[in-house]
């Protein structure tokens, strides 16, 4: 129902940031939780960070102090500001948005298609 689009990605040298963004093709006032993952090959996706509708912030361990995720509710975005980058945080970075359907007793989960985030040594 809602279609996601990152951007920002890139290669950056480590110690380096960068900016995803997470365009919706609605408005994600509705959406109860948005976040960004990331995948390397032969591992499964990890959560980065989330954000609720009302502000809220979750961090994985590996991130805090570092990464800041926030939502611009009036343009219909999310970004993840990425500080002091290392090479380990290299990944496809991918958005996700989930919806609590709360008649049907279960979650909608809406995924993007990824952005390449190198960080070189």
């Amino acid at each position: 129902q809602v279609e996601l689009a990152e951007s920002g990605g890139g290669l950056v040298q480590a110690g380096g940031s960068l900016r995803l963004s997470c365009a919706a093709s609605g408005g994600i006032s509705e959406i109860d939780v948005m976040g960004w993952y990331r995948q390397v090959p032969g591992k499964e996706r990890d959560m980065v960070a989330q954000i609720t509708n009302d502000g809220g912030t979750r961090y994985a361990d590996s991130v805090k102090g570092r990464f800041t995720i926030s939502r611009d509710n009036a343009k219909n975005t999310m970004y993840l500001q990425m500080n002091s980058l290392k090479p380990e945080d290299t990944a496809v970075y991918i958005c996700n948005a989930v919806r609590i359907l709360h008649k049907e007793g279960r979650t909608a989960d809406q995924w993007g298609q990824g952005t390449q985030v190198t960080v070189s040594s």
